[in-house]
Parts: C-alpha cells; structure tokens; sequence
C-alpha cells in the first residue's frame, strides 16, 4: 500500500532556517552569525539563500562584505521572533505540563503584589489537591513576558497589560493619586482632574506604547493621545517614579497604596477626581490548563470574593474568548 504522507511544502520555512536567519539578521555579520550558532560560515550562507528561495524574495542587501535587511527580511525578523518565542513557550508548557509533580510557578514583582500572591499561595497549600508551588519574585513588568515564554504557569499582574492571549482573574483594584512635587502649582489643589495634567512632564517606561503613555499620564481619562504629554526621565520601577517626583522632574499618577508608603516631603500627594484605577490580576495563558493552573485560579477568586474566572478554563481552547489590545480597564 502507498504511504501518503504531508510533506513540507517548497515555500514553507522550518525552525531551523528562522534561527539561522535570526542570528544573520540581528548580527547583520554572516562569521559573527555562524559563531553564535556554533556553526561555520559556508551552511549558514546555503541557509540564507534556501530560505529565500523558499519565501520568493530577498532577504539582505549585499554588499562586500557587509549584509543589511530587505524590507521583506525586516518584516520576517519581527515575525520569527514571534514563532520561536512561541515555540520555545510550547516546548516549555508541555515538558512541565508532562511532569505532574512539577511545582506551579507563578512569577509576581516585589512588594504589595508578593503580599497578595503569598495570601493565595497559603490558601492553595492548604487543599488537598494542592501540588507544590513557588513563588518567582522577578523583575518590575517583566512577568508578562515570563507567562508568554512558558516560564511561569501564573502570574500576578497589573495595569496597563497586553490581554491577547492571555485568561485574566481579576483580583484587586484602588484608586491612583497624583504624585506632585511640593513646590509644583498643582500641589496646592485639593483634588485634580486628568484635564488639570496635560502638558505635564510625566516619566517614561521602557517600550511605552501610545496605551501605556496614556494610562500612566491619566490622557486615557482626558481624552489625549499621551503624545502630547511632555517627556519625563526614563523608570524602571515605583521606586524611582518617587525619586523623580521628589526632585520636581516629573508628575506621576500611583496607586494610593503606593502614596501611603513612601510619605516625603518633597512629594504631595493629591486626589484624582477621574482618573482610572490601578488593578491587580491573575492571569494565565489561554488553551488546555493543568488542573493545577484551574484550581490555583478558582482558589484566588474565592479568597478575593470575585467572580468566576471571566474565561473557561477547560481543556477546550475554541471555547476561550480572545481578547486584544492593552487592557486599561
């Protein structure tokens, strides 16, 4: 009998070529390439020029000796980024998914979220399904990127994030103030509007985006596209968006929580009339769940007294509703 198989078609790339392509593309230097891949010069050139034989088009500009992208290759190093990223996270998902006694990892920032992340990992603990957690205190806002990598099973986060892809269990939520410099005009007031902030210096994020501008500056409120807002000096965490404050560099919008621990007298403090509150979330990434995953989840909606988990988690990814964009709430 005659064997029909599903062979890989001429013009599809495999994840092999992506990598080789990858590293030509981010090193834009064919022996610097070969070396990070361990590989000589001569299979990564074959490579290349499979691949764009596969795709139609070219992929670099060559020159001498030195290789620039085609916009076809800017448009696939953006786009292999996304499927090895993905295919790491799978890879990652599936090995700890085929380990039942694998500790749940769920990944959360410093501070007043580690606070609410050890309430729910103690109640968890405490049921008799219960497998081992742990809790990976990482980097401020790097624990969506640790949940779309297959790193960590949940993670704790909070305004503004990307929701595509992504189960969300809302947890918490508090007001923001305005964190004024003491000498600042607007110190003076006894509560603000978003209105009253435009034009204000407000600190910068690594990769802002126009939603994230807006929501940190309060113009997601007012009505502003957060491009017209002046430029303040570039956070990484709470903790210097006060120390810019204090030294009169910037505005900043904070949770109130925020405010009541870290009283200066360089900083005042101001209600916000308007502004759009800070909340706090559980989330998880969409398709089939470890039961694990399923009963953590539902552990931390009873503890919060919210409602069920806005997304089925069960084993039928097509049931799961997509969302997209940057949830502001």
């Amino acid at each position: 009998m005659r064997r029909v198989g599903y062979p890989k078609s001429m013009h599809e790339v495999d994840l092999r070529e992506l990598r080789y392509f990858l590293a030509a593309a981010e090193e834009l230097n064919l022996s610097r390439a070969a070396e990070r891949l361990g590989i000589s010069q001569p299979p990564l050139s074959r490579t290349i020029r499979q691949t764009e034989r596969r795709l139609g088009t070219p992929l670099f500009h060559r020159r001498h000796n030195t290789i620039r992208l085609t916009p076809a290759g800017t448009t696939l190093l953006s786009e292999a980024r996304k499927v090895l990223e993905a295919a790491g996270a799978a890879t990652r998902r599936t090995r700890r998914a085929g380990r039942e006694a694998s500790p749940l990892t769920v990944t959360t920032t410093p501070g007043r979220s580690t606070e609410l992340l050890r309430r729910i990992t103690d109640a968890y603990a405490g049921l008799p399904d219960a497998t081992r957690s742990h809790i990976a205190v990482t980097g401020y806002r790097t624990q969506e990127a640790a949940l779309r990598s297959g790193e960590a099973d949940l993670a704790l986060l909070s305004t503004p994030f990307d929701v595509e892809g992504l189960c969300v269990q809302p947890l918490h939520s508090e007001e923001r103030v305005a964190a004024v410099p003491a000498g600042h005009r607007l110190a003076r007031s006894a509560a603000l509007r978003c209105l009253d902030l435009l034009g204000q210096p407000f600190p910068r994020w690594p990769e802002d985006t126009e939603a994230t501008r807006r929501y940190w500056s309060g113009q997601d409120q007012a009505g502003g596209t957060g491009e017209g807002t002046a430029q303040g000096p570039l956070v990484h965490d709470i903790s210097q968006i006060i120390e810019v404050v204090g030294l009169g560099q910037a505005l900043a919008l904070v949770p109130r929580h925020v405010a009541e621990a870290n009283p200066r007298a360089d900083v005042t403090y101001v209600p916000m009339v308007d502004a759009s509150s800070y909340h706090t979330a559980l989330a998880w990434p969409e398709g089939p769940t470890r039961p694990a995953v399923e009963l953590f989840v539902r552990t931390a909606a009873r503890l919060f007294a919210t409602d069920p988990p806005p997304c089925d988690i069960a084993p039928d990814p097509a049931s799961l509703p997509r969302s997209t964009g940057t949830r502001l709430w």
